[in-house]
């Protein structure tokens, strides 16, 4: 029995992929769990639906990450923190610290986007990834400095 995959299924494949399963596999498990529905003329015309939608989608974000990007990588974020000797801080900068600055700057960007390694411990100017769609990753420019 041919049935279309509506979410991933590690056994068979990822979500719209038209497979083949037995029919009990389908009634008993993929069924009632929502997992595929039965592959006809009307449900393959509505995933094909669904991608297209899907398709304009991403590439609307990924039109708006670029833009986004373009101002965001002319900026530069100057944070002042307590350093004690040999320019170590007291405490740190973390990804939170990045994200409040930019908000302060008007980019909403969230912190998760924000792919800070380990937080800041030092002072000095740092070049902080930021990635702002699948294919988008950008770089912001940190400057640390001495209160």
């Amino acid at each position: 029995m041919k049935v279309i995959l509506t979410e991933d299924v590690s056994a068979l494949g990822k979500a719209g992929d038209t497979v083949e399963v037995k029919r009990g596999y389908f009634r008993n498990y993929l069924a009632p769990r929502n997992l595929a529905v039965e592959s006809n003329p009307k449900n393959v015309k509505a995933l094909d639906h669904q991608k297209r939608l899907f398709s304009a989608k991403l590439d609307k974000g990924l039109t708006d990450a670029k833009k986004l990007g373009e101002r965001v990588e002319t900026i530069s974020l100057t944070l002042v923190r307590k350093a004690g000797e040999q320019d170590k801080l007291f405490g740190s900068v973390t990804d939170m610290d990045i994200e409040a600055a930019l908000k302060e700057h008007g980019y909403d960007i969230n912190r998760k986007q924000i792919q800070l390694e380990e937080p800041i411990k030092t002072l000095g100017v740092y070049q902080v990834p930021v990635k702002l769609h699948q294919n988008v990753e950008i770089k912001v420019k940190v400057w640390v400095i001495k209160e």
